[in-house]
């Protein structure tokens, strides 16, 4: 018998009805979806004021990792603007770093904020810390080049959706940890922090076809894995595992009722509360799955982006 689940929107329903939809994911099928042509970045460009310019970063075993440098046309330097530094969705094994970035450039629009993307190394090919060790190293570059930047470094926030939610929330664990830099905020949408897939969300959307369902959920946790025990994944690469909750940067955390990460986000954000940080928690009736990205334009999409914004305004004029 299929498990009661939550609605989706009524207009995400009619708009996800024309999608074709798979219900698991698996090497053959993750080799069709990363051979998908992307939206050029300079298609994603057009009509904005931004100046695009490259960098890459070494990683701690030799690899060079790419990053995008987005930031308002015309701007002098130096200046003191705050700093976004955005980490992708792909379930940990797709996308790269122009991925859902329609979303960070809106706060460039808004704030006149640097946006910094991060092309992590992405699982199979890369497992354990490996990829979260990458977004740290990107995060170290950017208060190292701070100045050349015009970013302001007490206004440095990070972000992603999906697996770049849970990459951020790994890494601002790992700044934590090794003391290395103050993060001002972490906005975690619609996050991936928990590996062992046992929620009450993750069992209701499992059996069918979805935009993130349980079982492409498991082999995105199992390839970033590799060949580590389950019982031996590191907080930094599965977040809900940290014991210790404080001393984090105010957070955002959001997630669709209807998806299979809600669980997981909900006791994120309250665990937080319960160690004495600071979180605001927005669950987004009839949401599934990275909804908003999909397609921004419905009423639910609108709302979420605009409160992400309302709320990015308030932490900034904070830190300011």
């Amino acid at each position: 018998m299929t498990q009661a689940r939550p609605d989706i929107d009524p207009e995400l329903r009619a708009l996800l009805a024309d999608m074709a939809l798979p219900s698991e994911l698996g090497p053959e099928v993750l080799a069709q979806l990363r051979d998908l042509p992307s939206t050029p970045v300079d298609t994603l460009l057009e009509g904005r004021a931004v100046a695009r310019r490259e960098a890459t970063v070494p990683s701690g075993d030799g690899a060079q990792i790419p990053l995008s440098i987005f930031s308002p046309a015309g701007a002098r330097r130096p200046t003191k603007a705050p700093c976004v530094y955005w980490m992708h969705g792909g379930g940990m094994v797709m996308g790269d770093r122009f991925s859902q970035i329609d979303i960070p450039l809106e706060w460039l629009a808004a704030f006149g904020a640097v946006i910094i993307s991060v092309d992590y190394r992405l699982a199979p090919e890369a497992t354990g810390t490996t990829l979260v060790d990458d977004c740290h190293q990107g995060l170290l570059w950017i208060f190292e080049h701070a100045e050349d930047l015009g970013v302001d470094p007490t206004r440095v926030v990070i972000a992603g959706a999906s697996a770049g939610g849970g990459l951020a929330a790994g890494t601002a664990l790992m700044a934590r940890d090794l003391g290395t830099v103050p993060i001002a905020a972490q906005m975690l949408i619609c996050p991936m922090l928990d590996h062992r897939n046992i929620t009450t969300s993750s069992r209701q959307y499992s059996g069918g076809p979805g935009v993130w369902t349980r079982e492409m959920n498991e082999f995105g946790w199992r390839s970033v894995r590799g060949g580590l025990p389950e019982e031996d994944v590191p907080a930094y690469v599965s977040p809900a595992l940290a014991d210790d909750l404080s001393g984090l940067p105010t957070t955002y955390i959001d997630a669709g009722s209807a998806e299979v990460f809600r669980d997981e986000d909900v006791d994120y954000a309250t665990r937080i509360w319960a160690a004495g940080g600071q979180a605001e928690l927005h669950v987004w009736a009839g949401g599934f799955h990275g909804f908003d990205a999909l397609y921004p334009q419905v009423r639910v999409s609108a709302a979420a982006r605009r409160t992400r914004r309302d709320w990015l305004a308030r932490v900034l004029t904070t830190h300011a």
